[in-house]
Parts: C-alpha cells; structure tokens; sequence
C-alpha cells in the first residue's frame, strides 16, 4: 500500500505468526520463518513516520526481541481487560444479533459447548462455533476439527502431561509469555493455541499475577481429551467404540461391564507404545488415560471435587445417579486403598439425596500389569 503526501498509513496483519507456528514441529523450518518475518516486520520500524496505526493478530506471542527486534512500542492487549471481548460474541451479542435464529435453540446447551474463552474480562463464544451451529443445529466441535497442531499432541506426549491438571491449571505471567522456537512452555502453548483459557486471577502480595487456566467449554473439553488419549497409546478404534457404550454401561449401572471396558481398554495400547514411550513410565500415565477416557465422552465430570475430608479424584453425574471414582497405582496386586478412602473419608455423603443412587468404585492400576487389577464397587 502507498500512501500520497502527507497522508499515513494504517496497517492491518492477520496471523502474523502463522508461517511459524505452522512448523514449530519442524524447527529448521521454524527459525527461517522467524527470520523472514523479521526482516519483513522490521520495514515497519523504519516506516514509523509514515505510520498511523497498526495491528497485529495470531494466536502465538512471540518476544519482542526474536520476531520484532526494534519495534518496542508495540503494546499487547492479550490480558487488557478493556478488549477482553473483542475477538468473540458476548452474550448480549448472541441473544440481541441473532435473535431470529434462536428459536427453539438451548441457550444452555449452547453456552456450555461454546462459551467461556475469557483474557481478564468478559467471557465470549466461538465465533466460528456459533456460526456454524446456528448454521447446521448439530452439536459438534467445529473449531477444534479445524486443525489442531500436531506439536501440541507431541508436546504433551513427551512432557508427561497429568490430563486432570489441564482442567486447572496454575501459572504465571512470564509462563505464559514464554514462547519461541525450541523454547515453548506448556501452559503457553496451551493458552496461546486457544485450548486453555483464563478462569482465575490472583494478585500476590509483591504485585505479581497468578492465573488459573481451564478448558474454555465443553467443545475443547471433549475433543482435546480425545486427541490427548491418541497420544497416550490409545487406538482410534477403541474411540470410537466406547462413545456410545461407555455412557449407557454407566447409565444403567453396569459396573462389571464398565470394568470390562477399562480391561480392555488399557489391553489395546500394544507394548511395543510402552516401550517407545516414555510417558508410560510416569505414574500419572494411567490416571491421565482414565480421566481424558472419560472426559472426551461429554459427560458431566467433575475432577477434584473438594469435600471438608479431602479431594474425590472424579465424580460422574448422571440422570438420577452419581459415581465416586478414587484410584491408586500400584506396583503388582491390588491393596484395596482406594475404595477404603472413600469410605474412611465420606466422599459420598456430600452426594446423598432422594431419588438419586450413589456408588462408589475404587480402582487401582498395576505397573506390572499395565493394567487395571483392583476395581471394587460399593453403593453409597
């Protein structure tokens, strides 16, 4: 774009990091791209006079020093409160914009799979998920089956990732700024990539930020566990078979067929995984299984529940029942701890209430095994 005489120039760049994060799985490729973009972003510098505006997006931060090397008057409004709301739909914008379009629509359903991305401020919908939804009516997870980035799965797989800590997990303004090729912190792929959001903010006594990052909504829930099962050793067949078998087995109450499944389930990664892999090795490896098996199937899951006696490691709820689910890994045969503290601690009395059905299982995985050897079941 030329400007004429006197007249400034407004500049507008969209995925700005796109060629990099694009190969971030290949890291040669990856610096070129840094390079390129450097040289190209650095124009604007030497353009500065002859600037109005300018306004960079992407999904990645980058540092100043690595990609804009000498433009030090860029400000980013990622955790700017005031422009929480730019980049998706409020709620007001939902129900006044597309009022036509809403009837006979779960506004409830609707917020719980698509809202919740939230940088400090006002949490928003998907665009594209609401778009698409209003669009087709289906439930699905249209944003997430866009694409997810093969070096986030990796990522996770080598670091060992504990699948319940992503639904909370605690970090700090230099974490999640800590972003660059061949450097890349977890929280700060995750919340930069859109698939953790922010849920808390805490302001220590020195003036420091602590943030509490979850998933954003049901959409990123579901899907993410499913991709993360992938890279824990899980066949796609098995996902797809336990989509609709696991819900009705707990439905109807069928522990032993639930046991059944879980049996089979840690039985299909092959070994030949576990020995490739040395995530296997990390004793979170098969809560993380059990938990992202769980939650990729949209259920209403809680992980951690506090109780004034401790922490339940997952409860399910379900239509007129309730599971309270405690596991432990052990080292070869099962020690029936985990049932035991359920029952010393009252993890169910919290749950009891007329008309519901309360069962408590403890489950415990063997190392030796590679599977589950203890699996008890109480009604509460």
């Amino acid at each position: 774009m030329r400007a004429h005489a006197g007249q400034k120039v407004v500049v507008l760049v969209d995925e700005y990091d796109k060629p990099i994060v694009d190969y971030l799985a290949e890291p040669e490729v990856a610096l070129k791209m840094r390079e390129a973009l450097r040289n190209l972003y650095g124009v604007l510098k030497d353009a500065d006079s002859h600037l109005r505006f300018v306004f960079l997006t992407g999904v990645s931060k980058f540092s100043k020093v690595s990609l804009f090397s000498g433009l030090n008057q860029l400000e980013d409004l990622t955790l700017d409160a005031r422009w929480s709301a730019l980049c998706g739909y409020t709620q007001q914008d939902l129900e006044t914009l597309f009022a036509p379009e809403l009837k006979g629509v779960d506004l409830a359903a609707v917020r719980r799979w698509y809202k919740g991305y939230n940088w400090g401020g006002e949490a928003v919908y998907n665009p594209y998920d609401i778009m698409l939804y209003l669009d087709q009516r289906v439930f699905r997870s249209y944003w997430f089956e866009t694409g997810t980035p093969a070096f986030l799965i990796e990522v996770l797989g080598q670091e060992g990732v504990f699948a319940p800590d992503l639904s909370r997990l605690e970090t700090s303004t230099e974490l999640l700024s800590r972003f660059d090729v061949g450097n890349i912190g977890r929280e700060a792929l995750l919340w930069q990539t859109g698939y953790l959001t922010l849920r808390e903010t805490e302001v220590l006594e020195s003036g420091e930020s602590v943030y509490t990052l979850g998933y954003p909504n049901l959409e990123v829930e579901v899907a993410l566990n499913r991709t993360l099962l992938l890279a824990l050793g899980v066949r796609s067949e098995i996902l797809g078979s336990m989509l609709t078998r696991v819900p009705r087995l707990l439905k109807a109450g069928d522990l032993p067929g639930f046991r059944d499944h879980l049996h089979a389930l840690f039985a299909s990664i092959p070994l030949d995984w576990h020995r490739r892999n040395p995530i296997a090795r990390y004793e979170g490896y098969y809560a993380s299984v059990f938990y992202s098996h769980l939650l990729s199937l949209g259920q209403d899951v809680r992980l951690e529940d506090a109780t004034s006696k401790g922490r339940i490691n997952m409860v399910v709820k379900m239509p007129g029942r309730i599971f309270i689910f405690e596991f432990k890994v052990v080292e070869g045969e099962a020690e029936g701890k985990a049932l035991a503290q359920i029952q010393a601690r009252g993890y169910a009395d919290k749950f009891r209430q007329p008309g519901t059905v309360v069962t408590l299982v403890g489950i415990e995985f063997s190392q030796a095994e590679r599977n589950v050897v203890g699996f008890e079941v109480m009604e509460g």
